[in-house]
């Protein structure tokens, strides 16, 4: 029987690949994938990152250019769209989604805060994907009319298919005081940095192709570089070089509310994964203690599935309602109305952290605590997603909430 958290993946056909596809279109090839990405875990978390055969089914069906802008050959379409696909490829494998989530969706950057010509340049051959980390591990010298950039950048998930990094740099020479004020928003092609071979020892989402990059001597041109904006926090107060760009709202917003909303995305497609994990002994195994009874027939069963379906489908609701309402905050800065601010950015984050650790409880929670120790082997899949799991729980993003409630509180109140 199909799994009850979720509908199955479809077996009628595909759309063509070449045809310009929809939302739902990327969403049922989502699903499809999901017997082969499972089938691929063990040997992708070896890999380190999915293989290139996966790759090129990413490529062919249109998922890396969900946010890159029409006149690219992107679809640009919205970000809820990116966050169902999303939740269906973590529904077979968190760390594909992982490593290919945290790629694609940097287009969103690039095609929001920089000026024309320099996406004519970056997004031009339609081979678009970018890791990127917020942390500044690269320190930018000015050097021959660009910035020459040095340093080692840690966690870079989706690295191994990327075709450029965006990050964020300190510039020598400044003030310390001054430093965090005038970081550099920057774009670099994947020439001018080196993938090192470190990933895959973590505990978790071994395969999502978080490798560390180191520049030596980088070099990027000035105008891929924007000094003075912090990707946690841009101001598009007066609107974005996108929207003036692309006329499309979808890249007037602000970014890190949506970087959130795409862990939140994966996390919650990883508890449906558990949960279909959990069904199937529910399905195929008994009872430990007397009266020893089918699982499917026990009502306490019922009741620790039922549990966990709920917290994780109160997620995925959570996560569908920030990007509902991200899109419409788009919009209304798109239309002159006031811009997408920081108390609103900070609050979608913070429901979609909710969100996270809502989905990831239903796991750790009734779902674990009632699978039953066989289940717990090294290479299982309810292991895998655990280990996964608890990798999602310690990313910065996730530990950071108290602070950010902080920060949220004082924005409300009109605090500094």
């Amino acid at each position: 029987m199909p799994s009850a958290s979720r509908a199955t993946a479809p077996s009628g056909p595909t759309a063509s690949a070449h045809a310009t596809p929809t939302g739902d279109d990327l969403v049922r090839r989502a699903a499809e994938m999901r017997p082969l990405l499972i089938e691929r875990q063990a040997e992708t978390e070896r890999r380190t990152y999915y293989a290139e055969d996966v790759h090129e089914m990413f490529r062919e069906g249109g998922f890396y250019r969900m946010l890159i802008p029409r006149r690219y050959g992107g679809l640009a379409l919205p970000f809820a769209d990116y966050a169902r696909v999303l939740v269906e490829l973590a529904h077979g494998c968190a760390g594909t989604a992982w490593c290919f989530g945290l790629a694609a969706a940097h287009a969103l950057q690039v095609g929001s805060y920089f000026e024309k010509h320099v996406q004519d340049e970056v997004f031009g051959d339609g081979e678009f994907r970018a890791a990127s980390v917020a942390a500044p591990g690269v320190v930018a010298r000015r050097e021959d009319g660009g910035w020459r950039l040095d340093g080692t950048v840690g966690y870079c998930s989706g690295a191994p298919y990327s075709t450029h990094f965006v990050g964020q740099a300190l510039v020598h020479g400044l003030p310390k005081e001054e430093q965090a004020r005038r970081m550099l928003l920057y774009i670099a092609p994947r020439s001018e940095w080196t993938m090192l071979d470190d990933w895959g020892g973590d505990l978790g989402l071994k395969g999502s192709g978080s490798h560390s990059i180191r520049f030596d001597g980088g070099r990027i041109p000035a105008d891929y570089a924007l000094e003075g904006v912090d990707m946690i926090s841009v101001d598009v107060d007066g609107g974005t070089p996108g929207y003036a760009l692309h006329g499309d709202a979808l890249y007037s917003g602000r970014s890190m509310a949506p970087f959130t909303m795409t862990l939140c995305a994966i996390t919650v497609g990883a508890g449906y994964a558990a949960l279909d994990a959990f069904e199937e002994e529910l399905r195929t195994r008994r009872t430990a203690l007397p009266p020893i009874v089918p699982r499917l027939t026990d009502p306490d069963y019922h009741r620790w599935y039922g549990e966990g379906l709920a917290k994780i489908a109160t997620a995925e609701a959570a996560l569908m309602r920030c990007a509902t309402e991200h899109h419409a905050l788009c919009e209304r800065t798109a239309a002159g109305g006031p811009p997408y601010s920081a108390e609103e950015e900070v609050r979608l984050g913070a429901i979609a952290r909710e969100a996270m650790l809502q989905a990831i409880a239903a796991v750790e929670g009734p779902l674990r605590q009632s699978v039953g120790a066989g289940v717990l082997d090294d290479g299982a899949r309810f292991t895998r997603i655990l280990r996964d799991l608890a990798m999602v729980a310690a990313h910065r993003n996730t530990v950071m909430r108290e602070p950010l409630y902080r920060v949220l509180a004082g924005l409300r109140l009109g605090l500094a």
